[in-house]
């Protein structure tokens, strides 16, 4: 990345309409406040969950940073990172899981959220919990021309 950059460019093809296993695969959570799903805190909880980070001399694993709107007024995010960190919730994510890529405006998260059920549905899959990967910041997002939203489903 250069100087102008914050976010890596998505590559989405590894992603769109994967089946794929994580055995132990390590994050670090934190809560954003949410004001009917509209994330308030969300850049904060990033600069503390990065501060972590930086620290612990720790690194990110495919810049996979994972939102699970859990309320109205809070939503869950995951950053995986390549080990554990003091001073953080540490937890390991193991299991099946399906993916999917949508690309354009976040005003297509409705429309989104029941394509990706159909689509489980279709492969006969039975989602337990749905997250979303917001793959580049809204300044990058402008600057590649593509903002892409990657939902990933934990499945029975």
């Amino acid at each position: 990345m250069n100087k102008d950059e914050c976010c890596q460019k998505f590559n989405p093809k590894p992603w769109d309409k994967k089946n794929f296993v994580w055995k132990n695969k390590r994050f670090i959570k934190d809560k954003v406040f949410t004001l009917f799903y509209i994330p308030i805190n969300f850049g904060s909880v990033m600069v503390r969950l990065n501060k972590k980070i930086e620290t612990a001399n720790v690194k990110m694993s495919d810049f996979l940073c994972l939102s699970e709107c859990t309320s109205m007024w809070n939503m869950n995010v995951y950053l995986a990172v390549d080990k554990e960190i003091p001073n953080a919730e540490n937890i390991v994510m193991s299991g099946k899981f399906v993916s999917k890529v949508y690309e354009g405006d976040y005003k297509n998260m409705g429309n989104w959220i029941k394509d990706f059920q159909s689509f489980a549905k279709e492969k006969k899959l039975i989602l337990e919990k749905t997250y979303q990967w917001y793959t580049t910041c809204p300044k990058c997002a402008k600057k590649y021309g593509k903002n892409y939203v990657v939902f990933v489903g934990k499945i029975k």
